[in-house]
């Protein structure tokens, strides 16, 4: 009884690589979602702490972006992403290694962004930064496709395994 139209509309993904395309940051943020006023975009962009930099931007919300997003800088596209999905309001979200290609300061102020944007939603995220997934309610840890350790971020922390190993790592090379 599912079609794939209502999956579709009930799924937000934020992609490693930001997808923004050629008009304003005002209409990337409301693709796939026309009918969104202005001032539900700002409302959202404020929920997830995108509207400053947005703001900042040379013309704000009207701010021509060329294909591809390249004259934003990559948390600049990201936040813009993270305001599209929470425009969308969907029911599921799918994040796949949405906080890797941006700095350590972004990657913060991104974190803050996902806390309001996974509220109240199934979310699924794809990472390699652990930082992504240290609020996670269960945490997959998958190596040659196969899930070797599952549980929270504090119980693989003391079970020494596969997943400690990574976050060392993690916290050494941070």
């Amino acid at each position: 009884r599912l079609t794939l139209h209502s999956l579709h509309s009930q799924m937000g993904i934020v992609l490693q690589e930001s997808y923004l395309f050629s008009g304003t940051v005002m209409d990337n943020i409301k693709f796939g979602q026309p009918e969104t006023s202005d001032s539900e975009v700002i409302e959202a962009a404020r929920a997830i702490g995108a509207h400053t930099i947005i703001e900042g931007l040379r013309d704000g919300y009207h701010t021509e972006v060329s294909e591809r997003g390249e004259s934003l800088s990559a948390g600049e596209r990201q936040l813009v992403c993270f305001t599209r999905a929470m425009v969308a309001k969907p029911s599921i979200l799918i994040l796949d290694e949405a906080t890797s290609s941006v700095d350590s300061q972004t990657e913060h102020r991104i974190q803050q962004a996902l806390e309001r944007l996974v509220e109240r939603r199934t979310t699924f995220v794809v990472a390699h930064r652990l930082s992504t997934v240290r609020n996670a309610n269960q945490v997959l840890v998958i190596e040659d496709g196969r899930i070797v350790e599952r549980g929270t971020h504090d119980e693989l922390l003391t079970r020494g395994g596969t997943y400690t190993r990574m976050y060392t790592e993690f916290l050494r090379s941070g």
